[in-house]
């Protein structure tokens, strides 16, 4: 995966400061939150995917704002950062809906280590299907069951590897995802450049029978330099 947000919530400065550059150096998105009452309004306001949320913040407590979240009904990830290795804080995070913890001091490998595999959890590989047995977006409706799609009500006609390739980017939907990574997932093989491009052909071919106006899509984006994602 490439390219996820990460929301940073910590009140030192030095600490932050190491913590976004390894995160960016690894090719995450990262913003940075100094106190409890931002980290809320920048979760609300950005949809990032994962919250790495230090307890101990200088207006409320990332117990606070973990418990705040869950009461929202946001469901990203959150990593707890606790200076204490002490039981209570551990078990007080999970409880209020944390999905992880970590005790400082810490390595930035063990942080980018437990970062990959909540989101793998959450949105890649080891995700649950949310997506239910149907999904509309548009004037666009999907059965996953029946593998049919109906476009304003009339059914449209994909390939198997088409219907394959849109069910893969509506699971991962927000996600920029890499064309090797739809290869894996799609294809299963290892990438090659005429691989890469035909990757390109069958999103064009989605476009071309889901967008009002396949030069300029909606759904299915070209995120540059990466690969693609579909906008929910």
């Amino acid at each position: 995966m490439t390219g996820e947000r990460i929301l940073v919530v910590e009140d030192e400065p030095a600490v932050a400061r190491g913590l976004i550059y390894g995160l960016e150096s690894e090719g995450f998105q990262v913003q940075w939150a100094e106190d409890g009452n931002s980290a809320l309004e920048l979760v609300r306001q950005r949809d990032p995917h994962l919250l790495l949320l230090d307890i101990r913040l200088p207006d409320i407590s990332g117990f606070d704002v973990c418990g705040q979240l869950r009461k929202e009904g946001k469901t990203l990830p959150i990593i707890i950062l606790t200076a204490r290795d002490e039981e209570v804080d551990k078990i007080l995070g999970l409880e209020l809906g944390a999905d992880d913890y970590i005790v400082k001091p810490y390595s930035i490998r063990e942080v980018i280590s437990r970062i990959r595999a909540q989101l793998r959890r959450s949105y890649g590989e080891l995700a649950t299907a949310t997506i239910g047995r149907r999904y509309r977006f548009g004037n666009i409706d999907v059965d996953f069951e029946q593998f049919m799609v109906l476009r304003g009500g009339e059914p449209i006609s994909l390939t198997p590897t088409e219907f394959k390739l849109l069910r893969f980017l509506i699971q991962q939907r927000n996600l920029p995802i890499s064309r090797q990574k739809l290869i894996e997932a799609i294809w299963g093989y290892d990438s090659d450049v005429e691989s890469e491009r035909t990757v390109d052909v069958h999103i064009r071919h989605l476009r071309t029978k889901l967008e009002e106006d396949p030069a300029k899509p909606r759904w299915i984006i070209t995120v540059r330099g990466i690969g693609y994602k579909f906008l929910p």
